[in-house]
């Protein structure tokens, strides 16, 4: 069973509102258009938020989204991520996802989500040459991502284990992008999807 952590515990201060709240142009808020993407490639989700956000834990459970509300939050994005992967122990392998990231195309989700299935130990999509997210685990990684903390999330892990990192090549350049400002809202004209403002995601 591949689960998806959909960590929307961050502050946000850059947005200067509550940018997971946020509609994209079709008027889905980012978070929601993040979690289903999410969802359509994994067997089971969970969203890290934190626990006195109460309008966005609000819009989840409207949207019948398992929450994990997360009191120390503050501790950063690895404590979070290591706070939703722990509560969904039973677990084969986690796709760890953003939710300021509603870009990712839902069919690259599943590609990463099936390379875990096949057995690959870690994996994460790649355009143009770079990685992006979501980023798979498999379940040897249980233990090391439950002990994570700190705003580096899951970075040095991977770095010690680059080589068994297995990429799944996409056209998809929504593994790169996220919203930092309301400039980075995808604009959507009579040509199709362009984006604005959009900065590679960190």
């Amino acid at each position: 069973m591949i689960a998806g952590v959909l960590l929307a515990a961050g502050q946000a201060t850059r947005f200067g509102a509550h940018k997971l709240l946020h509609p994209l142009p079709d008027g889905t808020p980012i978070a929601v258009a993040a979690a289903r993407a999410l969802s359509s490639g994994v067997d089971d989700i969970i969203a890290v938020v934190r626990a006195n956000d109460a309008p966005l834990i609000a819009l989840f459970e409207q949207q019948r989204i398992f929450i994990a509300p997360f009191d120390d939050a503050a501790r950063g994005m690895g404590a979070s991520l290591a706070y939703g992967v722990n509560a969904m122990p039973e677990a084969t392998g986690w796709l760890i996802s953003l939710a300021d990231m509603p870009f990712v195309a839902p069919g690259t989700i599943a590609r990463v989500a099936d390379a875990l299935r096949r057995g690959a130990p870690l994996a994460a999509p790649f355009c143009q040459g770079r990685q992006g997210h979501p980023v798979g685990f498999a379940r040897e990684f249980f233990t090391a991502l439950g002990a994570l903390s700190g705003d580096e999330g899951a970075r040095n892990l991977l770095a010690a284990h680059a080589l068994r990192l297995e990429r799944v090549v996409c056209n998809d350049p929504g593994i790169l992008r996220d919203v930092d400002t309301p400039d980075d809202i995808v604009v959507v004209s009579s040509e199709g999807m362009r984006n604005v403002g959009v900065r590679p995601s960190g």
